[in-house]
């Protein structure tokens, strides 16, 4: 049996994501997670907080509470939130844990050992109001490279570049806004990135099923004009994993933790051994994910992120594993996602600009917002929410196509033959011919998930809908019923085992509503997808009891789009 590893990017702990962060990572990386044990296959799903750097630190002053318990807090909302939105985590950690600890210094320490590390005294910001150091997100400017005004000290969220605190143009302490700054000496620790380009660089040329965005980010930074930087991997901060070396504390590092982005993506893998440490398992029970000479040779490992994480894992995070010269799993392949944008602008916290995840669930269904995130994912361009779009798409999908034709095959069966399914299964030329329709979308939809083309997936799954549409359209049960009774039982009782169908191969996108409609009709919760429909679609008979569900999907209303528009329009 194969055995799929996916990690979806860590969402950080300063506050709840938007909209954009779900179909970013956790979504899409969700989908592809119940596909793949829907077709068999071995999964562990593995997800955890990002719980360092400034932006945690930030949060936990302005809230006035101390960073761990805010961080607790914050992991403690952040997993109801995904469980609510039906993620499928097998394991949802946290960066702060021992795990995490242990393996960022063990790390450290074989990169040290293996002369990939190096202690460099650089010139930073100093804060003479804040009597500290602005490491990163601790200070703010205008970038260098787009003139983007408010660009942070570690990176620049509007074109993405790596920044130092001193690169930035009219810095100010994020702190206090003070611009009583001075440039100060102080030590830090850096991955030597440059003298691992070259293995890098072949290790890229491998990847030729990489999606564009993914691959064109990564050739950006190793092949930057500069050259590939080597990275500090360490900051002047409280919050964070302490600077240890085989044990100890680094001398020169006592009051200094390291960055997190070297330990975050090393989270993946302590998380899997939390995983591993919650259930009681043998210690081999995590390492076969993760060390090639103990089974993670066989394991393919695919992480799911937005763009502006994808240098993080295309370049620094190898590298690490490289460096460390242990033998440690690589990924096998990155689906990279653009932005979501929202009504023509970008999401926004401090404008109350946009939908965020918790205030989404108040609104509408889990379901809803997974169809249309998916059905729009954002994979070859920035795609943008739209009140407009939002509506038309819940209302046309999943209303008028998949509602309606469970509303109209239920509520026949239940007022011409009562609870029970018929029993004729005497299926004709038209039922035969709408199995291999089917069929053939259906092998398509797989070889699109299998490839994790997640829109072309959607569109296909809504094509599959529509033949059911379209069948009892031209079969017209109502019809036949005036004169042939026992006809009509065959057609309702194939459109039920399309049903039936439909909320097994749609489970992976609306698991909500499927288990709605497996409890309502009773079906029996497969843990597979069918490999011969014929046979599944002669599944289902007259020992099986059914009842009418409510309307599954209520539409969205004109004045509802126009209220929510108006109310999340920003400040």
């Amino acid at each position: 049996m194969k055995s799929i590893l996916i990690t979806s990017a860590l969402p950080y702990i300063n506050g709840v994501k938007h909209l954009g962060n779900l179909i970013g990572s956790q979504l899409p990386s969700d989908v592809y997670a119940r596909f793949m044990r829907a077709l068999g296959f071995e999964v562990l799903f593995i997800c955890a907080t990002d719980e360092h750097g400034t932006p945690a630190e930030l949060a936990a002053i302005e809230k006035n509470v101390p960073v761990g318990d805010f961080c607790k807090e914050m992991w403690s909302l952040q997993k109801e939130i995904a469980d609510h939105f039906h993620i499928s985590f097998d394991h949802f950690g946290r960066s702060s844990s021992q795990q995490n600890h242990n393996l960022t210094q063990h790390f450290a320490s074989r990169l040290w050992e293996n002369g990939f590390i190096e202690e460099i005294e650089e010139e930073q910001v100093y804060s003479l109001d804040d009597n500290r150091f602005l490491p990163d997100r601790y200070i703010t400017g205008t970038c260098p490279a787009c003139e983007y005004e408010k660009a942070r000290g570690d990176q620049c969220e509007n074109c993405t570049k790596q920044l130092n605190p001193t690169d930035l143009i009219n810095p100010k302490s994020t702190i206090s806004g003070s611009k009583s700054l001075e440039i100060r000496t102080t030590k830090h620790l850096f991955l030597k990135q440059s003298m691992l380009k070259d293995k890098l660089a072949k290790w890229l040329d491998t990847k030729e099923k990489w999606p564009l965005l993914t691959k064109s980010i990564a050739k950006k930074w190793l092949n930057a004009k500069e050259g590939l930087k080597d990275r500090a991997i360490t900051r002047d901060l409280s919050w964070g994993i302490p600077v240890k070396k085989f044990g100890s504390i680094w001398p020169d590092f006592e009051n200094k933790v390291f960055y997190v982005w070297f330990d975050a993506p090393i989270a993946y893998i302590a998380a899997t051994k939390e995983w591993s440490d919650e259930h009681k398992l043998k210690e081999s029970s995590w390492k076969r994910w993760w060390l090639t000479d103990q089974g993670a040779g066989e394991v393919s490992y695919v992480q799911f992120m937005a763009k502006d994480n994808i240098p993080f894992h295309t370049i620094s995070f190898p590298a690490t594993i490289f460096g460390s010269g242990e033998n440690w799993k690589q990924v096998d392949f990155i689906k990279g996602f653009n932005w979501l944008l929202y009504e023509g602008g970008k999401f926004s916290t401090s404008e109350k600009r946009g939908i965020f995840m918790d205030k989404a669930l108040d609104l509408y269904p889990a379901d809803y917002w997974r169809w249309w995130l998916l059905a729009n994912a954002p994979e070859n361009s920035d795609t943008d929410f739209t009140w407009e779009s939002f509506q038309s798409t819940i209302n046309k999908d999943l209303a008028d196509i998949l509602g309606n034709f469970i509303s109209r095959v239920s509520s026949f069966c239940v007022s011409k033959f009562g609870h029970r399914i018929p029993d004729n299964n005497q299926y004709g030329k038209l039922e035969k011919k709408t199995i291999r329709k089917i069929e053939a979308h259906y092998g398509n939809l797989i070889e699109l998930m299998e490839g994790i083309e997640i829109r072309k997936s959607c569109n296909k799954l809504r094509s599959i809908w529509v033949i059911g549409n379209e069948y009892l359209q031209e079969a017209a049960p109502w019809s036949v019923f005036k004169e042939n009774p026992e006809k009509s039982k065959m057609i309702i009782r194939f459109a039920l085992n399309l049903i039936n169908l439909y909320s097994l191969i749609s489970e992976p996108f609306i698991p909500g509503t499927c288990k709605k409609i497996q409890d309502h009709f009773q079906f029996a919760k497969l843990k597979k997808f069918p490999e011969n429909l014929s046979l599944f679609l002669d599944t289902l008979g007259s020992e099986h009891e059914i009842s009418v569900p409510k309307i599954l999907f209520p539409k969205i209303t004109d004045e509802e789009r126009s209220k929510y528009q108006q109310d999340f329009s920003g400040c």
